[in-house]
């Protein structure tokens, strides 16, 4: 891969494809996303997570039952009306620049670059077009999630409201399926909060972001029966 710094000069034509696939991490039953996108995210994808050999915990959206597979995928192009900002980044990336300020890096090795029937990433006449626009969001997001992240999951851990569990997904004829090695919101210890621990998550957000992912486990439904779907074609 070869990242280099975006130029509106040097780029103001340059051009890139709007892609999903497997070239590009889309097919893939896991997707880190931050706490910020679950109020986007639950309303159609059911959210997990799991911890890392260092400790550190990670918000999931549970794409598909199989590795490497994604029910919410048609083509190139996802179904659903969320898209992990972890992916709307496409070929982008965000650095620092000799001054320090972020800027926004593209890379030139994606076969995504410079086709002829991509978006514009620069206006005319100066400035970002909106396709620039928006990586520039999702690199933003991406990069302020990463600083909170850690912090917000640890909160939740200490508070006893993250369970292991296995997932048993039962599909009937077709059999059934595990995911392993996850964690959930615990809702009973959720409606159990009380005093202090439930005044500091209230106050923070962290209480209607934990609801949230708690109540987003409801669209694993959703997922068998793309997977009933799936098996019977």
């Amino acid at each position: 891969m070869t990242f280099t710094t975006l130029d509106n000069v040097d780029d103001a034509e340059l051009r890139v494809a709007v892609r999903a696939g497997a070239a590009f991490g889309d097919h893939a039953n896991l997707l880190p996303i931050m706490p910020i996108e679950f109020e986007e995210a639950q309303r159609e994808l059911p959210i997990v997570f799991r911890r890392s050999e260092d400790g550190d915990i990670r918000a999931y959206v549970l794409l598909g039952l199989d590795r490497g597979e994604n029910l919410f995928l048609d083509g190139d192009r996802w179904t659903t009306r969320f898209v992990p900002a972890f992916q709307r980044r496409g070929p982008f990336a965000l650095a620092r620049g000799a001054d320090g300020d972020a800027v926004v890096q593209v890379n030139r090795d994606d076969p995504r670059v410079g086709v002829a029937d991509g978006l514009p990433l620069f206006r005319d006449h100066g400035g970002d077009a909106p396709y620039l626009e928006h990586v520039r969001a999702a690199l933003t997001l991406l990069a302020e999630g990463a600083q909170s992240e850690r912090a917000i999951h640890a909160d939740w851990a200490a508070a006893g409201l993250l369970r292991g569990v296995t997932l048993r997904i039962d599909l009937g004829d077709a059999g059934g399926y595990e995911v392993s090695d996850v964690l959930t919101i615990d809702q009973a210890a959720l409606a159990a909060l009380s005093g202090a621990t439930l005044e500091r998550l209230h106050a923070n957000g962290l209480l209607r972001a934990a609801t949230m992912a708690a109540a987003s486990l409801g669209n694993i439904e959703r997922l068998v029966e793309l997977k009933t779907i799936k098996e019977g074609a």
